[in-house]
Parts: structure tokens; C-alpha cells; sequence
């Protein structure tokens, strides 16, 4: 078995929170790293999902961590991706649910998006985390 620890570093870019609105999480700097996984979680739905009212988690990019465009299919090496989209939870029974996917674009910043269609009362917890990867100095 091989070290990891080494070789990765998780940093939040959603922090935890029952959420009733759209949030952008912060910005996460990949200068040095060659790699990174996005892991977004939604929690047991607090309000009743349909299409009309429903959570998406989207990727972002950016080179200065102040303008931020939506990610291509281009810029990721699984999953799929439509103007940034890389997770739609619409249903009730599709949360709780883990959702990821591998960022591989030239951008030095990546941020996930908690974007809410719908009203959305009662909430619904979410997060993201990415795992850094690759140094390209260890």
C-alpha cells in the first residue's frame, strides 16, 4: 500500500450548510498541482424536488479567482458537463448523494457552484471538496 497523504491535499471549496439559496464556493488554487477531484455532496432533501425545484452543482474556472466562466466538457476527464453543469438532483430519493468528477483544464482556479432553481424553503443540506493531486513538487 502506497502513501497518499503525500501526494494530495483536500481543501473545502462549499463549506457544509443547509442552504435555501444559491452559493458560489471559494476559489481553489491548483498552481503546483498537476491533478484534482471535485467532490460535491447533497444531504437528505428538505424540501420537495421536481423539476421546477431543484439543486445543480456546477464547476467554474478561472485564471485570476475573480472571473469565473463555466467549465467544457473539454476541461473534464469523466463525467459529463454541460455549461458547467456536472450534477442535477430533482427528485426526492436522489439525495443524500455523493457526485464527482476530475477537473483536467489549464485555468489555476476552480470553484463549485450550489445553484438553486426553484423555492427552496426549507433547504437542503450540500458541500464540495477538492482533492488536489499530483504535486509537481513533493
Amino acid at each position: 500500500m502506497q502513501d497518499l497523504s503525500n501526494k494530495t491535499a483536500a481543501v473545502v471549496s462549499l463549506a457544509p450548510a443547509n442552504r435555501t439559496a444559491d452559493a458560489n464556493g471559494t476559489g481553489i488554487d491548483l498552481q503546483f498541482w498537476e491533478s484534482a477531484l471535485v467532490i460535491a455532496q447533497a444531504g437528505a432533501e428538505g424540501d420537495t424536488l421536481s423539476g421546477s425545484v431543484y439543486i445543480q452543482f456546477k464547476l467554474e474556472h478561472s485564471d485570476d479567482d475573480s472571473t469565473y466562466t463555466a467549465v467544457a466538457q473539454a476541461d473534464v476527464a469523466d463525467g459529463t458537463v454541460s455549461s458547467g453543469v456536472f450534477a442535477t438532483i430533482d427528485a426526492n430519493g436522489e439525495a443524500p448523494s455523493v457526485h464527482q468528477l476530475s477537473y483536467i483544464g489549464g485555468k489555476r482556479y476552480i470553484r463549485v457552484v450550489d445553484d438553486r432553481t426553484g423555492t427552496h424553503t426549507n433547504g437542503t443540506p450540500t458541500s464540495a471538496v477538492v482533492v488536489k493531486g499530483n504535486p509537481r513538487h513533493v
